[in-house]
């Protein structure tokens, strides 16, 4: 049996963060996942799977030493951000305005990944066992024994779940989970434009749900497109020409002419834990809570997630073990995600109707939210963790 200060089941963007951090701390680290993320090569088409990361995501992967490999890969900066649903009722950011280079950056979720595996992989006090499954998970009185089905056992003082919304570690710790399905499904579709290299990333809410734009490298971007599973199912089917004069005829006349590469997609459910640990099991991100994707703001929760849990460890110093220093993670992270989870709710639902004045309220709160100045960057700092 291999001992651990901490087990870390998931080697996503989250668990590998949580587990080079720990990691970088001292403790003794085994990190499982079941695939490996794929080497980089400039060549290789831009990933269907896309996140817009924040400032304080950044500052997150700056601290962990893991910031210039993104960079030594590719990654797209944005500047500007706008939110419509009547064009002449818009709201607009600009890093300008907010004296910031840029509002963030949209990254690849595999680059993001492997620049921290690359870091994991020099760490000599953190063990990655992939490909590995694990067979089961068992507690005892000090700690948690992982079995894989390569025969392999690990014990650890903490078992750590950064596992996805399906989460096993979850499940193990009898977590429970408030969860609803949206009744939507979410398309995401890479396309080379014709329009050149974009600064900015926005949404236009149309009844059936939103139509998003993320802009990637060169003459390329992500198209975002909600809809109900029958319809997406339709696109789903239908040849890159032909999902392509569905694209023309329904995205607004900022995107432009474009070419269809690929795509993908998947259905929209909110879950959120009840508990975000229990005896010595902590769960971070997708694992805790997942939250409509309108705002790209998933996996920024995620990273919070691992800053919040790496402060505590670092201020409980040798006590760390205590379950009050997982308490004391959960109070600090609980709020923010349910007020995130509220607040993108809120705007979902509030634009997904065709009430007539429901729908002038809605375009007159954002012609005022437009024009009203600190609290429209107070909104949007606190969004990005500023």
């Amino acid at each position: 049996m291999k001992q651990f200060d901490i087990i870390v089941v998931g080697g996503g963007m989250v668990g590998a963060a949580t587990a080079l951090g720990l990691a970088k701390q001292g403790k003794r680290v085994a990190m499982v996942e079941r695939i490996a993320p794929q080497a980089y090569s400039p060549d290789q088409p831009m990933d269907l799977r896309v996140s817009a990361i924040s400032p304080a995501s950044v500052s997150l992967l700056k601290a962990l030493k893991v910031w210039d490999s993104v960079l030594g890969m590719r990654l797209t900066p944005y500047r500007r951000l706008e939110t419509w649903e009547h064009p002449e009722c818009r709201i607009r950011f600009n890093a300008q305005d907010m004296d910031l280079s840029e509002l963030g950056f949209i990254v690849e979720n595999r680059v993001l990944q492997l620049a921290l595996w690359q870091a994991c992989e020099a760490q000599a006090n953190l063990d990655i066992l992939c490909p590995a499954n694990i067979v089961s998970m068992q507690a005892d009185d000090n700690g948690h024994t992982v079995t894989l089905d390569s025969g392999e056992v690990l014990h650890g003082r903490w078992l750590v779940g950064a596992d996805g919304a399906n989460s096993r570690v979850r499940d193990y710790a009898k977590i429970g989970v408030t969860a609803w399905d949206y009744r939507q499904h979410c398309m995401l579709i890479n396309v080379k434009t014709a329009l050149p290299q974009q600064d900015i990333t926005w949404q236009w809410f149309t009844p059936e749900g939103p139509r998003s734009f993320l802009p990637l490298l060169g003459h390329q971007g992500s198209l975002v497109w909600y809809d109900n599973p029958a319809r997406i199912k339709q696109l789903c089917a239908m040849s890159p020409e032909a999902l392509k004069q569905e694209v023309l005829t329904h995205f607004p006349k900022e995107l432009g002419d474009i070419d269809v590469i690929q795509a993908g997609a998947f259905p929209l459910t909110r879950r959120h834990a009840q508990s975000y640990s229990s005896h010595g099991v902590v769960i971070l991100g997708d694992a805790a809570h997942t939250i409509n994707p309108l705002a790209g703001q998933g996996v920024n929760l995620g990273f919070k997630d691992v800053d919040a849990l790496l402060d505590v460890v670092a201020d409980a110093g040798v006590e760390w073990i205590s379950d009050d220093v997982l308490v004391a993670y959960e109070r600090k992270r609980k709020p923010d995600n349910l007020i995130m989870q509220a607040g993108m709710d809120v705007f979902y639902g509030g634009f997904s109707n065709e009430i007539a004045p429901l729908k002038f309220l809605r375009n007159v709160g954002l012609k005022l939210a437009e024009n009203s100045g600190p609290i429209k960057t107070q909104v949007l700092k606190y969004a990005m963790g500023l």
